[in-house]
């Protein structure tokens, strides 16, 4: 008799089927960032899950951040942070280092595909022109060498895409005097699913998704539409930071991203589990009239 834990299994790769045939060649971009880039165990299981994308037919693309470790660099080497408002002033000298962590943290990443069987190739904003942007303020006030995304010139990626190549992208980008640019990973991730029209944008974050009620887990919101997300924005149910992420994902669908995917990255293979179970483990943004797979 064939064990109950085999029949499992099998169930799992057949509630899979669907999701596989229906994104199959699809693009998939997929913002790494938080505790996930950082724990060697959760950053082999983000990975893992990336290349198990590539291999069932995905055509997936790896945006990362490395905040934590550029923060890590900026301090041994050193120089004293200064912020404003909250942000980060990102002087010469600064931007100096959070390039070369960036490049050193986007080359591991592709290490640890192509050990997987994945050809990868790791770019930054720079490469081909894809990240263009011009000088970001903050409540009016100059932070330094921090970028807003003005213009996205997708073709290295396609061409990467249609060569077989898994792009791993860092967020670094350059304004019109070629002087370059840091760029907040999430503003980068939607910016290049927007440009390519990708079917799903997944950000994995450190924290679990859309709550009613942020100190009760229980509470998470499995499905929104636009609709919906706006309506707990102006009733005040959701707040804070979680305010500014709603409102890049309800951009990122109106400009023509399919999905977008909110993700706890402390939970080992969450990609997997959101993209192909009928439940999810985040919270899926989707259009005013798109049927929810809930229903």
């Amino acid at each position: 008799m064939v064990k109950q834990k085999y029949l499992e299994k099998a169930e799992v790769l057949i509630e899979a089927l669907p999701y596989i045939q229906r994104f199959n060649r699809r693009i998939i971009v997929v913002k790494y960032g938080g505790s996930a880039m950082i724990d060697e165990e959760l950053q082999k299981h983000v990975i893992e899950d990336v290349v198990l994308l590539k291999l069932v037919g995905f055509k997936p693309i790896l945006v990362h951040g490395g905040g934590k470790e550029i923060s890590r660099w900026v301090g041994k080497v050193g120089m004293e942070p200064r912020f404003v408002n909250g942000l980060r002033v990102t002087d010469a000298d600064t931007m100096e280092v959070a390039e070369m962590v960036l490049n050193k943290v986007n080359k591991t990443l592709v290490s640890m595909v192509q050990s997987l069987g994945v050809k990868a190739v790791g770019i930054s904003g720079k490469d081909g022109g894809l990240l263009q942007v011009e000088k970001k303020l903050s409540g009016g006030e100059d932070i330094g060498f921090v970028g807003e995304i003005t213009k996205v010139e997708p073709k290295v990626l396609y061409d990467l895409l249609d060569t077989d190549f898994l792009p791993i992208v860092c967020p670094v980008g350059m304004d019109d005097a070629f002087r370059p640019y840091n760029i907040n990973a999430d503003d980068a991730a939607r910016a290049i699913a927007e440009a390519v029209g990708a079917e799903k944008l997944a950000f994995l974050s450190d924290i679990e998704g859309v709550l009613t009620d942020q100190n009760d887990p229980s509470t998470l919101i499995s499905e929104l539409t636009v609709q919906e997300a706006r309506q707990l924005i102006d009733t005040g149910v959701v707040s804070g930071g979680m305010i500014p992420k709603l409102e890049s994902c309800m951009h990122a669908i109106t400009q023509g991203v399919n999905r977008v995917h909110i993700l706890d990255g402390r939970i080992p293979h969450c990609l997997l589990l959101e993209i192909f179970t009928n439940k999810g483990i985040g919270t899926a943004l989707l259009r005013d009239e798109e049927k929810k797979y809930s229903e």
